[in-house]
């Protein structure tokens, strides 16, 4: 397996998502360009739903035009979440090259996020490919709950493997595999990678970890024996989910670089720099970053 890995920052869309502090979009737009400049190729930038439900996101539009226009002849990614044809079609219009969907592995938790059951979000998925192959934009799929729910509990491993198996068949370029609580440990994500590796190429698979209960480094260790080469991070370690009591943000970008460099691996991603755009966004938030990296790098030199 190759040594070069790709980190999915996801901060400025799922990790913002859900702060109760409104971000302005240029504060947004520094953030994403401090990211490219520490050499990130694959930002999650925005969303494409309703500002009723999400008004972190209302400026998506902007954000889009913006790094679309500026980046457009780079090899950037810049995916953007859709959640039906509505939200596909303002993507397109709006020049997305890549967008995502979100589904997941428990029904109580898909009515629950996208008031869907998991049968029903399939049917709105297959609408959104049709648009999307015609129009050669590339579709990640996210899965969530596929270490646990916050409302099921435990979900069954074939569960998740049939629904990533319907993933991969739409059409997904990539499934991220979210453990969206955080209850995941590393025999369970390696009898689940394990499992998925059967039917889906492994270079398809990504692996997206909350750290609530401080497993994620471990998760992703396991992950990367497994020889998953795509991890989804967030710089600050932003993130949480409204659905789900008590589960804390994404795993650390910064965290996650330090560990990848430190075993060698390959991301083209320069660490001082992305501590710097993690201490600009959490300096924006006034808070500390939440990130261990980051707060021993800061406290090294004196900053804290």
């Amino acid at each position: 397996m190759t040594n070069n890995i790709t980190l999915v920052e996801v901060g400025p869309r799922d990790g913002l998502q859900n702060e109760k502090t409104q971000v302005p979009t240029n504060i947004k737009i520094q953030l994403i360009e401090k990211l490219i400049d520490a050499g990130h190729k694959v930002i999650e930038i925005g969303g494409f739903v309703s500002p009723k439900w999400v008004p972190q996101l209302a400026d998506t539009p902007a954000i889009v035009d913006h790094f679309t226009q500026k980046h457009s002849q780079s090899d950037l990614r810049f995916p953007v979440l859709v959640p039906n044809l509505k939200g596909f079609q303002d993507a397109l219009n709006h020049k997305a090259k890549e967008i995502a969907i979100f589904g997941a592995a428990s029904e109580s938790f898909s009515l629950k996020n996208i008031n869907a059951s998991i049968n029903e979000s399939f049917e709105r998925f297959k609408d959104i490919m049709i648009e999307a192959k015609k129009n050669n934009i590339k579709v990640r799929g996210y899965i969530s709950c596929v270490m646990g729910c916050p409302y099921e509990g435990d979900i069954p491993l074939s569960k998740v493997v049939d629904v990533s198996q319907r993933m991969f068949d739409l059409g997904c370029h990539e499934i991220s595999l979210g453990d969206t609580i955080g209850v995941g440990t590393p025999n369970k994500v390696k009898d689940l990678l394990k499992a998925l590796k059967q039917n889906i190429p492994v270079s398809k698979i990504g692996v997206h970890f909350h750290d609530t209960y401080g497993q994620a480094l471990a998760n992703i260790l396991i992950s990367l024996e497994q020889d998953i080469r795509i991890i989804d991070t967030s710089v600050s370690g932003l993130g949480g989910c409204p659905y789900a009591k008590g589960a804390t943000g994404n795993v650390a970008s910064e965290d996650v670089l330090y560990m990848l460099n430190g075993m060698g691996f390959e991301t083209k991603i320069d660490l001082p720099k992305l501590i710097e755009a993690s201490q600009f966004i959490s300096n924006f938030l006034k808070r500390p970053p939440n990130s261990k990296v980051s707060l021993a790098f800061l406290a090294k030199h004196g900053i804290l």
